[in-house]
């Protein structure tokens, strides 16, 4: 039993990175895909590209966001991180 488990384990653990949805962060307000794709396209971009976007959400707190350039033109949400700036006087 205990030699089945870390075998089992590695199997779980590499089922779960392999499958699902090539992104799974969802468009907030302030990203560029809130509210479907952006009308004008990146035309001059090479597809693949990836590029920043940078906002405050309601709180204030300063997010960024990663995107991706897809075949077709359209923005692929990458992945978002939030930071919390403190202000010293």
């Amino acid at each position: 039993m205990i030699r089945l488990v870390p075998p089992l384990l590695s199997v779980l653990l590499l089922a779960a990175c392999t499958t699902g949805a090539p992104s799974s962060v969802e468009p907030i307000p302030g990203s560029i895909t809130y509210g479907g794709q952006p009308r004008s396209k990146l035309t001059k971009a090479p597809i693949g590209s990836t590029f920043d976007h940078t906002f405050f959400d309601k709180r204030g707190r300063r997010v960024v966001e990663t995107y991706q350039i897809q075949p077709d033109r359209s923005l692929l949400l990458l992945r978002r991180y939030t930071r919390i700036e403190y202000l010293w006087d």
